[in-house]
């Protein structure tokens, strides 16, 4: 082969990846702008029912304004008045590679952008920001870069110390030119823009990247599964072959590689500390506040970004763990044979048939077995306990409750008013010293109450600026001390403001 065929067949097979299919398409750009409204920044899943209603509701207002929009079922480019099957969109998608459909812990559907989706998502952003390609934040990105891995490539330990002390001197005059009392440098905000850039591009790049190791994992599970369930090969053999794909899926590959260097990072609580700090003082500069709401989300959810990224890779390998215990803790090898005993004598009995057999013959196969004739079947049995005799109703004891008179209820009852009517009349100077005239069974502390019913009315009882202590006696005999205002009592003539009836004297 020439080398302009070597390099169609280079093209071609990149040409053909999922995600130059996903921008080249004539309805390209409403995919893309459908993907970027339902997994926002923040959101990595969406559950399967609210993303065939949001797909229907977008791709129907996009072909509403004329946008050229797919149209699932109908055909690539369809232009129907009928409204969008977002469910047979989502499953073109993921057929396509640009969706996942997996299950939440909780059970539920769910679906998220493949590696192909957030690759071709990330380059129409980075081809829609309004920059140069060439700056000097870009610029001093690489030298730092290549500086730093040079230094780390030396073999020569003195060259290594020569490097060290350079570093050493370069911060140690700058530290000492701050103390000193010299104002510190700060970059502009165009400057400070094109970082902040530079930076962005770099953290819109990570989750395709995790997306590509976690698709790595859940391929070699697609793959031992189909092993599992066509045994083809001994259950020892798969188990070697995951353990050896298992040590060598980091380092096999590019994505691998990566995300090894990154969890060994990432484990470093004080460098994502550091990370945060530094995330918070770039917005602190005066630059961020031309950012928008999003954007100062996206740049401060940078850590969050790392953390579920590499939770979701940690997920698909416990997965894929558990579903080879659960395979090899179900997997039943007598079950299985006698399975393939039963496949095999149907096979011979087939094999018999077709060699007596013409090719008009028909055999009557039904798809379902006959029905069994079985007849009523007791669902409940007899239980002895529901024929035993319930026990006798215990008969109340008549000495429980004492014997009550009348009394006894008077003494537990409300105020004797007709009693305290009549102490009142009496040639006691007060309220007080007539209230203690009564013996003491009259003297409760519910009596306190109907005194001072009969009492209400009288200037010197409703005015009285001290209270007067008065010793009830309750029905046990213990004795109780209250203080309320008295009033005086001119002798038998004294006004009383209620009969006997409870109405106003006259």
């Amino acid at each position: 082969m020439t080398d302009v065929d070597l390099e169609f067949a280079r093209v071609r097979a990149v040409l053909d990846r999922p995600t130059l299919r996903l921008v080249s398409r004539p309805t390209s750009a409403a995919v893309l702008a459908v993907f970027r409204t339902v997994f926002d920044r923040d959101v990595q899943y969406v559950p399967a029912d609210r993303m065939h209603l949001q797909v229907e509701e977008h791709v129907a207002r996009l072909r509403a304004t004329g946008a050229r929009v797919p149209a699932g079922d109908q055909g690539e480019g369809d232009q129907a008045d009928a409204r969008p099957n977002g469910r047979a969109l989502c499953r073109d998608w993921v057929a396509a590679q640009w969706l996942v459909r997996s299950n939440s812990p909780d059970g539920d559907e769910q679906y998220s952008l493949t590696s192909h989706a957030l690759e071709a998502l990330s380059l129409v952003d980075a081809l829609s920001a309004d920059r140069a390609l060439i700056s000097e934040s870009r610029l001093a990105m690489i030298v730092d870069a290549v500086h730093r891995w040079a230094a780390r490539a030396e073999p020569d330990p003195e060259e290594q110390v020569r490097r060290l002390d350079a570093q050493i001197a370069e911060l140690q005059a700058q530290r000492e030119r701050l103390l000193s009392g010299e104002e510190a440098t700060t970059v502009d905000d165009d400057r400070m823009r094109d970082g902040y850039t530079n930076i962005s591009d770099l953290i819109r790049q990570l989750p395709s990247d995790f997306k590509r190791v976690e698709e790595a994992v859940a391929a070699m599970h697609r793959e031992i599964v189909e092993d599992f369930r066509q045994e083809v090969r001994p259950i020892g053999e798969i188990l070697d072959d995951y353990l050896a794909r298992t040590d060598n899926l980091m380092q096999a590959t590019p994505e691998g590689r990566a995300f090894e260097g990154a969890f060994e990072l990432l484990r470093d609580d004080g460098l994502l500390l550091r990370l945060r700090d530094d995330i918070g003082t770039i917005l602190a500069h005066p630059f961020a506040e031309s950012l928008g709401a999003g954007e100062r989300r996206a740049f401060r959810n940078t850590v969050a970004i790392l953390r579920q990224g590499i939770e979701d890779v940690l997920a698909q390998r416990r997965q894929l763990t558990a579903t080879l215990r659960d395979q090899i803790v179900a997997h039943d090898v007598v079950r299985d044979r006698e399975l393939d005993a039963v496949l095999r004598s149907v096979n011979r009995g087939l094999a018999a048939w077709i060699e007596r057999g013409t090719a008009r013959d028909r055999v009557p196969l039904r798809l379902l077995p006959a029905t069994a004739e079985v007849g009523t079947l007791r669902e409940r049995f007899h239980d002895p306990d529901d024929d035993a005799v319930p026990p006798p109703i215990e008969e109340p004891d008549d000495d429980v409750f004492e014997e009550l008179d009348v009394e006894s209820l008077r003494r537990h009852g409300g105020p004797l008013l007709t009693e305290l009517r009549a102490v009142l009349r009496s040639a006691a100077p007060d309220s007080a010293d007539a209230f203690h005239a009564l013996p003491p069974e009259q003297r409760r502390p519910v009596e306190l109450f109907g005194l001072a019913h009969l009492l209400t009315g009288r200037e010197d009882f409703e005015s009285a600026a001290h209270v007067v202590a008065h010793h009830t006696v309750r029905p046990d005999g213990e004795t109780v001390t209250f203080h309320m205002p008295t009033a005086a009592l001119p002798g038998t003539s004294a006004h009383d403001p209620h009969d006997d009836n409870g109405q106003e004297a006259r």
